[in-house]
């Protein structure tokens, strides 16, 4: 769900995907995004903390918060406090940003991509060690924390679950040592978006994180799998029969969790009928569980 619309109708929106079944309810991590640039976008976390409150079993997420104008200290505080109002709910989606408006509206220099990655490792670094434990100092090359006290501690033990958004090889030894899921959504440099591109890239990725979790003794099972649908050339909620062939494919391949794009009538991309939630949880979910 986008966090852009008036706040009755989000609420009555996440109150009855619980009541379908749903297990887990996202929303992008952003200042503002892309075509909605210019329209209505609330900030993230206390979004989520109001559905926190109207809700009570589905779990929440950020897809994904990043160090673009995220510090590891305030975004732990938050997150903790957040998993305490949702009673151990929430699922901390994390990545390394991208080059958008959230990168630059600080007014600092734009980062290349390898300097992207060394951040994101020092963010997930330190944000591990803030769930963890009750007084963290740190210094790094783009954190630093002096005593911070993260009291008194996450609801879920031994810290909320980071899920982490990789593709590449640098990211993927990442998700092996510090990650409790993986999200992606296939080829990350977009080269090949089509369903072939994406599920050769999705098995190239899978290969890196055997390759990495091997090296360090980590069993790749024990990584949950998210897949974020709605970002390739394919239309997964243009019908019954064209999601359930995306979860088997995503099954197939090894993930215990897909995510679609609720409907939005006003969106040029994610517009297909709202009918389709109400078939997914209908008809799919019962076959998954």
């Amino acid at each position: 769900m986008l966090p852009t619309d008036p706040w009755p109708e989000t609420k009555a929106r996440a109150m009855r995907l619980e009541s379908l079944g749903f297990d887990h309810l996202w929303t992008y991590d952003h200042l503002s995004w892309r075509r909605y640039r210019d329209r209505p976008w609330h900030a993230t976390i206390p979004w989520l903390t109001g559905l926190a409150g109207a809700t009570s079993t589905i779990r929440l997420g950020t897809m994904v918060a990043s160090p673009n104008f995220r510090h590891p200290v305030t975004l732990a505080k938050d997150a903790m406090t957040l998993d305490h109002i949702s009673e151990g709910r929430l699922i901390l989606g994390v990545g390394a940003g991208g080059v958008g408006f959230d990168s630059t509206v600080f007014g600092g220099e734009l980062l290349s991509l390898p300097e992207r990655r060394e951040r994101l490792a020092e963010f997930v670094e330190l944000l591990d060690l803030l769930l963890r434990q009750p007084v963290t100092s740190y210094a790094g090359s783009y954190f630093t924390a002096e005593e911070a006290r993260m009291l008194p501690g996450c609801v879920q033990r031994p810290r909320i679950p980071l899920a982490l958004a990789a593709g590449d090889p640098g990211t993927m030894a990442l998700v092996a040592r510090s990650a409790d899921a993986w999200i992606t959504y296939g080829d990350s440099s977009h080269r090949d978006m089509s369903a072939t591109g994406t599920d050769s890239a999705i098995r190239r990725q899978l290969d890196h994180l055997a390759d990495e979790c091997g090296r360090i003794g980590r069993d790749p099972d024990a990584i949950d799998r998210i897949y974020l649908s709605g970002n390739t050339d394919e239309r997964p909620l243009a019908s019954l029969a064209a999601f359930t062939d995306l979860v088997g494919r995503c099954q197939a391949l090894g993930f215990t969790d897909v995510v679609f794009h609720h409907p939005r009538a006003d969106d040029p991309v994610w517009n297909d009928p709202e009918d389709i939630v109400d078939a997914i949880a209908s008809e799919i979910l019962p076959r998954v569980r």
